[in-house]
């Protein structure tokens, strides 16, 4: 009886990856932990069947997840409707911890495969098989379905300023190399252990090095070609590029939360008292700020940007709101300068927020939208005029869209030289949200090599270099301000267009994710081969 209890209890052992990834990103933020985290399941994985490591990755992965997502729950203290907070809270759990059960399924049947072969086998196992599985089922995560694009393993060390790769290959280059990291470690636990399983080590003496030393000179390898990316800042040889951006974080409440609101232009005028002595160029408020004005496009809403320019002396505003036209809602981003109004409409809507599936043909369906069935409108880039930089194209995103990095990189092409993402995250106020949130943006500055502006309502706002350095506006402790208002000002420097996009801009997920497929194809291949063998040995 105690030793089926210990069993038991032994089991729950395997948790504890789960927890040291958590650990790795906000509220913890021990950025380092995820570059051992999963060694343990990578060492149980090479010794174990396919089934059992199934088991043990999926319950740590829900774990992780479980834990990562307990922000959701902060909408029901908002007014949300508690059912299906954590109906929702619990199933996209149990999804994303399928990603983990696959790469622990994946990775055991090859070492099952490789532990009937050569030393090559191995070798191969930890430099390549592993890192590609882990970052191909990565990037379906971030796009099957929609995608959830949310703390890949690579934001952890992007968020440290280590996240040169992603130029190279997005955050998910970042995360296979912290999957050779957590390879190296569980192959020389694995060695170590032998003595004391009395096990003979598969591994042969000559290659204990290379084992340990090949997928670091990898790691570095990469880290060395993604420093070489320059993030451009300034023109070489010339006066810097900048302009000059004021942000304001307005604290208004969540749409399922009614209160007394305050007058937004005594908010405001309030806020940009701070920052007009620096004459800013473009003042940038957050999602959803122009809905107590009427529409983005109202003569209401313009009017207010149009005090908002004057008070601050900025030659434009850009804002976020809805709008209403032909029918259609849209959720929406406002840019008002001299020149008039240009308006970017959100592409990437969020299921079960913005819109639910299916509500296009089944209309009942739409009264569920908690905003609205909102529509997608078209990718495009803004043109803000400033004294410094001339006219400067800026890629806006809303909301979730800071996360999908294929859209961010396609306004990089479209010739996006600032990004500028705006944001309510007053749905899960007195929450990590928002801190979580913020990491995501940093990745996507790297990726792309642009700098970024990001303003939170109830949020994360702040400013991003080319480079991942970020620059938060900070409250007590030095911590990103949450659930308070405020406002800061900083210089952007704008990148030449001459110096050209990143490698990421230019290819994409397409290297990366070929390879997996072809990893794929190929473990299928061998699959039929060897029972194919078999059923041929049993014929005979």
């Amino acid at each position: 009886m105690l030793t089926d209890r210990l069993k038991k209890i032994a089991w729950m052992v395997w948790l504890l990856p789960g927890f040291l990834l958590w650990a790795s990103f906000p509220p913890m933020a021990e950025h380092t932990d995820c570059l051992f985290a999963l060694a343990p399941l990578m060492w149980y994985s090479r010794r174990h069947p396919a089934g059992k490591c199934l088991v043990r990755w999926l319950g740590s992965g829900f774990f992780f997840w479980f834990a990562t997502l307990s922000w959701m729950p902060a909408i029901v203290k908002n007014g949300g409707p508690w059912p299906l907070v954590v109906l929702g809270w619990g199933a996209l759990a149990a999804y994303c911890s399928l990603y983990f059960g696959a790469f622990g399924w994946l990775s055991a049947r090859y070492w099952g495969w490789a532990r009937e072969g050569g030393y090559w086998r191995r070798l191969v196992g930890l430099v390549a098989v592993e890192p590609l599985l882990w970052a191909g089922l990565e990037i379906v995560r971030s796009r099957l379905f929609g995608g959830f694009s949310w703390n890949q393993l690579g934001v952890a060390p992007v968020n440290a300023g280590f996240g040169s790769p992603a130029a190279l290959g997005g955050v998910y280059l970042v995360s296979a190399c912290v999957i050779l990291v957590n390879g190296t470690i569980a192959s020389i636990a694995e060695r170590m252990a032998a003595p004391f399983l009395r096990e003979t080590s598969p591994v042969p003496n000559w290659a204990r090095s290379v084992e340990t030393l090949l997928p670091l000179a990898l790691v570095w390898g990469v880290y060395s070609l993604g420093g070489a990316v320059r993030p451009v800042s300034v023109d070489d040889g010339a006066a810097p590029r900048g302009v000059r951006v004021a942000l304001l974080q307005r604290n208004f409440p969540c749409v399922f939360k009614p209160a007394e609101r305050e007058s937004p232009e005594t908010v405001y005028s309030t806020l940009v008292k701070g920052v007009a002595p620096l004459r800013p160029e473009l003042v940038v408020l957050p999602e959803s700020a122009m809905c107590e004005f009427g529409d983005v496009d109202s003569r209401s809403a313009a009017a207010f940007m149009d005090r908002l320019a004057e008070w601050t002396g900025a030659r434009a505003v850009l804002a976020g709101g809805g709008r209403a036209a032909d029918g259609r809602l849209y959720n929406s981003a406002a840019l008002r300068s001299a020149t008039g109004l240009q308006v970017y409409d959100k592409v990437h809507l969020v299921p079960f927020g913005e819109y639910i599936p299916g509500d296009k043909l089944v209309t009942a369906l739409q009264r569920l939208a908690p905003v609205g069935s909102c529509t997608p409108g078209e990718l495009k880039t803004l043109s803000v005029p400033t004294e410094s930089a001339g006219v400067v194209e800026c890629g806006v995103a809303i909301c979730f869209e800071d996360t999908d990095s294929a859209q961010m990189r396609a306004l990089a092409a479209k010739g996006a030289r600032l990004l500028a993402f705006i944001t309510n995250d007053s749905w899960f106020s007195d929450s990590e949200e928002a801190v979580q949130h913020s990491w995501q943006a940093v990745a996507r500055a790297v990726e792309t090599g642009l700098p970024v502006v990001r303003v939170g309502n109830s949020g994360v706002t702040g400013t991003i270099a080319p480079d991942g350095r970020a620059s938060w506006l900070s409250g007590p402790g030095g911590r990103p301000l949450v659930d308070a208002r405020g406002a800061m000002c900083d210089i952007m420097r704008i990148p030449d267009a001459a110096a050209g996009p990143t490698p990421y801009v230019r290819l994409g997920d397409a290297p990366l994710f070929c390879a997996f497929l072809l990893l794929i194809g190929l473990m299928i291949l061998v699959k039929y081969r060897n029972e194919h063998e078999k059923r041929r040995s049993l014929s005979m």
